[in-house]
């Protein structure tokens, strides 16, 4: 696809038009070490918005997230919350802004119980009797782990590691949560019921940047979606658009 980089739209339509932008990243430039993995990205989410970046392995998904949450400091750019920037902020403080990260891979506490792995993602707030209505909130969302709350997390399944490492960042109470490859080593059965959560989610009032290699499911939920290759950006549009364009058919939907 990069090759076709130019026929791309550099200012698609934004969806929700009028809608405060809660994120904004603009040409940020992020290393490990001396390899640029980022190559001046630019991308915005609007309040209420799910919106889905999308791109290859190595293409430089995860390490967007990674750099937005604090867990990484880009060299050059700028990230703002609410036109608050937060480039140079660490994770915790990250957090404390509005910012929450379900990462790739779960990462949840294996030996610690579910409720303890939910009370660990409000570590920051102080609010106790929200933070129970919270928890009651994510048990709603995922009824398994009100089934599950005195379980060891280790020794759950894939799908409900999954849940609890989205509870757990919901449990930071964002107003934009980050999901990375929510979808990843589960059941087709499991992925629709994710995706059908990640929804709901966003219908309660939380914005969503959503990190996917299921482009397909992806795009179907998102209200806008950017194309990541190499560390680039290469192409921005609403999520229905992409998913008729031709280039993202073939390339990422799985079409000759």
């Amino acid at each position: 696809m990069s090759d076709q980089t130019a026929n791309f739209p550099a200012g698609a339509p934004d969806a929700m038009n009028g809608a405060a932008t809660m994120l904004e990243v603009e040409d940020v430039h992020t290393y490990y070490g001396q390899i640029e993995a980022l190559k001046g990205i630019s991308l915005s989410v609007r309040e209420g918005e799910i919106v889905t970046l999308i791109g290859g392995n190595g293409a430089g998904k995860t390490t967007t997230l990674r750099t937005i949450s604090g867990l990484m400091h880009p060299r050059r750019g700028s990230i703002k919350l609410q036109g608050r920037p937060i480039e140079a902020l660490a994770a915790h403080d990250v957090v404390a802004q509005g910012i929450s990260h379900s990462p790739e891979g779960r990462r949840i506490f294996p030996r610690m119980t579910v409720r303890e792995n939910l009370e660990l993602g409000a570590f920051r707030r102080k609010d106790r009797a929200e933070i129970e209505a919270d928890m009651d909130r994510v048990f709603e969302l995922f009824p398994r782990l009100k089934e599950r709350v005195t379980q060891k997390a280790g020794t759950m399944s894939g799908g409900e590691q999954q849940m609890l490492a989205m509870g757990r960042a919901l449990m930071a109470k964002p107003t934009v949560l980050l999901l990375d490859e929510p979808s990843m080593g589960l059941a087709p059965i499991l992925v629709e019921q994710i995706f059908n959560i990640v929804q709901e989610i966003n219908a309660q009032g939380t914005t969503i940047l959503l990190v996917e290699q299921n482009a397909l499911m992806a795009l179907s939920v998102a209200h806008r979606g950017y194309v990541i290759e190499t560390g680039n950006i290469v192409l921005h549009d609403d999520a229905k658009a992409l998913q008729q364009n031709e280039l993202v058919r073939k390339a990422y939907l799985g079409e000759e």
